[in-house]
């Protein structure tokens, strides 16, 4: 979220959102794709909050080519066009890292649409706060939630949908997921809710290092929608990949993708926001994990006008929803 889109406040379940974070800073911990990973030694046993696979199945579980989305809010038209992406991308499986709904214009179409392709799909604070209370957003968030449940109640109550209720769907997705020692989230390890891992935070390493403890080795995670990958250094890659050309990344990359090799240590990787890109690069965002070792950041190009022109012909959407959809912001 934006700065000062989500205070500090409570919301049912007695836990407090967390605050958004100020203007990145940069230096050499903050790293272009330009620069190349740091590799640390000593990867530790697996936690035991991850799954203890047999050496076989957790072989099996990283050969699984995914694409994982995440913070798609309402925005139908950047979804299809992700996964249509997607699928010539040819993946076995995609997951959905949450906050399908929320500041958009198409909620309904969105979550069908994610609950017919995913395979596994997480729960955000956004969807949380269509079904329970949205204490904690500010008073335009609070707004698009409150139209956002009801345009799913409206949706539950035709009889034609008694059988296809989105609201029973989002009210029964996990909060986490987990698959050897890869942990699947929307916020961070520590609170998969609805914790933000800002790039500033490898300021913070006492933050870093009480999340990393509840790592087995890899955590996909979104809410920020600021794609990268945090190391344990700790240092902050991100792949700024240029509008409409080309760029020289570690591992290669073009203005449409840039590929990273993933430490062999621990790692947290942001896969960035389908619906709402908040790096100043207004393309979709999501992230491809081959071999569990590599990840593919790609950016795809939607007509981000119609759905900027849908929001502002909502009037309980404000337009600043719409605009920052052409900015990226």
């Amino acid at each position: 979220m934006f700065q000062g889109e989500c205070t500090a406040g409570k919301r049912r379940g007695g836990e407090a959102f967390g605050r958004a974070g100020q203007a990145v800073r940069r230096d050499s911990r903050l790293r272009s794709p330009g620069a190349s990973l740091t590799l640390l030694s000593g990867v530790r046993s697996l936690k035991e909050q991850c799954d203890a696979l047999p050496a076989r199945d957790l072989r099996k579980a990283l050969d699984v080519k995914r694409a994982i989305i995440s913070d798609v809010h309402g925005n139908i038209e950047a979804l299809r066009v992700v996964l249509a992406d997607i699928e010539r991308q040819k993946v076995d499986s995609i997951f959905c890292l949450g906050d399908v709904v929320g500041y958009g214009p198409n909620p309904c179409e969105c979550v069908m649409a994610v609950r017919d392709a995913c395979e596994v799909v997480l729960l955000g604070n956004h969807d949380q706060g269509a079904l329970f209370d949205p204490d904690g957003f500010n008073v335009g968030a609070e707004r698009a939630i409150r139209w956002t449940r009801a345009q799913l109640e409206a949706h539950d109550r035709l009889p034609r949908n008694s059988a296809d209720q989105l609201t029973d769907f989002l009210g029964e997705l996990p909060r986490t997921h987990a698959a050897g020692d890869l942990l699947f989230v929307h916020g961070s390890a520590r609170r998969p809710l609805d914790e933000y891992v800002f790039p500033e935070d490898i300021y913070n390493p006492l933050k870093m290092e009480h999340i990393f403890e509840l790592i087995g080795r890899y955590c996909f995670q979104g809410h920020t929608h600021i794609p990268g990958v945090f190391t344990m250094a700790p240092e902050f890659i991100s792949p700024n990949l240029p509008q409409g050309g080309t760029a020289n990344a570690q591992g290669g990359s073009t203005g449409a993708e840039w590929r990273v090799q993933l430490p062999t240590t621990k790692a947290m990787i942001n896969v960035g926001s389908v619906g709402q890109p908040r790096d100043g690069d207004p393309r979709a965002c999501y992230a491809i994990l081959e071999d569990g070792e590599a990840v593919r950041f790609r950016r795809v190009e939607y007509p981000c006008e119609v759905t900027s022109r849908k929001i502002h012909a909502i009037a309980d959407l404000d337009n600043y929803l719409g605009d920052r959809l052409l900015q990226g912001r």
